[in-house]
């Protein structure tokens, strides 16, 4: 994720955003969309809203286990903003 500092007369907020991203840990070993989940879902959550960044960001994350794999499931809320250019 990409952290920038940005006054409050940078930007103008669109509305409230919130995505979610999930990773699988395959027999606790195999990575599969694991380590881009953050990213993706605060893109995801971006992009609802059709800003460029965001402001006031929660993250929550979720566990779930099966037979063979550990699920993550992170979800990204907060601000959605569009900069002034």
């Amino acid at each position: 994720m990409k952290t920038q500092q940005l006054n409050s007369d940078e930007y103008t907020v669109v509305g409230h955003g919130e995505a979610t991203a999930t990773g699988i840990m395959l027999f606790n070993f195999i990575p599969i969309q694991q380590n881009s989940r953050f990213v993706r879902a605060q893109k995801a959550a971006i992009e609802s809203k059709n800003g460029d960044a965001m402001i006031n960001t929660q993250v929550q994350e979720n566990w779930f286990w099966a037979y063979v794999l550990n699920g993550y499931k992170t979800t990204v809320s907060g601000d959605v903003v569009k900069l002034n250019k």
